[in-house]
């Protein structure tokens, strides 16, 4: 299976269509003209909102949407630009993230470095300055059960009688570079605005399923089955380091230098096993190289199977550290973990001497132009 196959395979999985969903997939998707279901949730800023919390509002449109899904990040920008033409205007828009975050699989975060916790929606709001009110519901998803979205993005557009009048997409492209054909949410409140009939009151919606509760299990079998990953442990010489660094592949490319006798890097090297997880479908691809000693090859590899560490694994073939750290990195003082992220062609574009800041990576991995966040 080539990259591009695997990519529309990973898409296919993580995304649906609302012509498609069948009868007990998901819960059914409120009706046009029903009223709003309550609900009290706890915002990213702390408050805790309900449906009264917005009754000062006209209109309130109110999206579930999530951190981790592409389609979702590509709307970012745009909730906040809608935002800002409608709040004068009496428009309430709220964002809500339906997802379990125990439901999603790391393989279903090669386009974010955030997962879909209240934590890290926290992180998602202060990052991207939101200026709507962004609301957990995974723990109980009471809220996303009884609205029934069928994707993230997916919008419900209510009058001041809160009234369902429009429910479907933002518009009609995903991709933020390219200009969308159709404002569907934005023709639905200009209408409303205007005492008008909203023109088109439902249309299908794109992006990455709802991860509902029922899917953790399947987030428990995926674990299980990348433990069972074949993991190996190859020698390498200081012409084989060198050569790592000049990463002739066209793939960005994250080394990590680490030993079982050193603590950090023992501690830490589960973060490097879960961003090859989550990045390895795309351009990327995680080495570790361990600086024990050739006699303690047997040691290493143990511990990198008790990790899962299935990836590239290498073990430098000779007791004198210090040609591995000029083979490794001349700016590199010795000290354990040292960590590189290469592109293609040799350049590194970070170096970290101690132990890594795990979000920060991620951030720096899918915002770099080989990766990014958007299909």
């Amino acid at each position: 299976m080539n990259r591009k196959q695997f990519l529309l395979l990973l898409l296919c999985a993580s995304t649906t269509f609302a012509a498609f969903s069948m009868p007990g997939d998901q819960p059914k998707t409120l009706a046009i003209g029903s009223s709003a279901p309550q609900f009290s949730l706890k915002g990213t800023d702390g408050k805790t909102y309900t449906l009264q919390s917005f009754k000062g509002a006209k209109i309130l449109a109110l999206v579930f949407t999530c951190n981790h899904c592409p389609t979702a990040q590509a709307y970012e920008d745009r909730l906040i630009q809608l935002t800002k033409d409608y709040a004068a205007k009496g428009v309430a828009i709220v964002a809500i993230s339906p997802n379990d975050p125990k439901a999603v699989r790391l393989d279903e975060l090669g386009y974010s470095d955030l997962n879909d916790s209240y934590a890290e929606m926290k992180i998602r709001a202060k990052e991207k300055s939101f200026n709507f009110p962004y609301l957990y519901d995974g723990d109980t998803q009471a809220m996303s059960l009884a609205y029934g979205p069928v994707a993230t993005p997916h919008v419900f557009i209510f009058d001041a009688d809160r009234k369902l009048r429009y429910q479907g997409r933002i518009d009609d492209v995903e991709n933020p570079a390219k200009k969308p054909n159709t404002h569907d949410a934005r023709n639905a409140l200009d209408a409303l605005l205007q005492g008008s009939a909203v023109p088109v009151a439902a249309t299908k919606v794109f992006g990455c399923s709802v991860k509902w509760a029922e899917k953790e299990e399947g987030n428990k079998k995926a674990m299980e089955q990348w433990m069972k990953e074949p993991v190996a442990l190859e020698s390498i010489d200081e012409a084989g380091v060198k050569e790592l660094l000049e990463n002739k592949g066209d793939k960005l490319r994250l080394i990590n230098v680490w030993a079982t006798w050193c603590g950090p890097c023992v501690i830490e090297f589960p973060d490097f096993v879960a961003i090859n997880r989550m990045y390895r479908g795309r351009d990327f691809e995680f080495i570790s190289v361990s600086a024990d000693s050739p006699e303690k090859r047997d040691k290493a590899l143990k511990f990198l199977k008790e990790k899962g560490a299935s990836n590239k694994n290498y073990i430098f073939n000779q007791d004198d550290k210090y040609k591995l750290i000029e083979a490794i990195d001349p700016q590199w003082g010795g000290a354990l973990p040292y960590t590189i992220l290469v592109e293609p062609g040799g350049k590194i574009v970070y170096r970290k001497q101690a132990t890594i800041n795990p979000q920060a990576l991620k951030k720096m991995i899918v915002d770099h132009q080989l990766i990014g966040r958007v299909y």
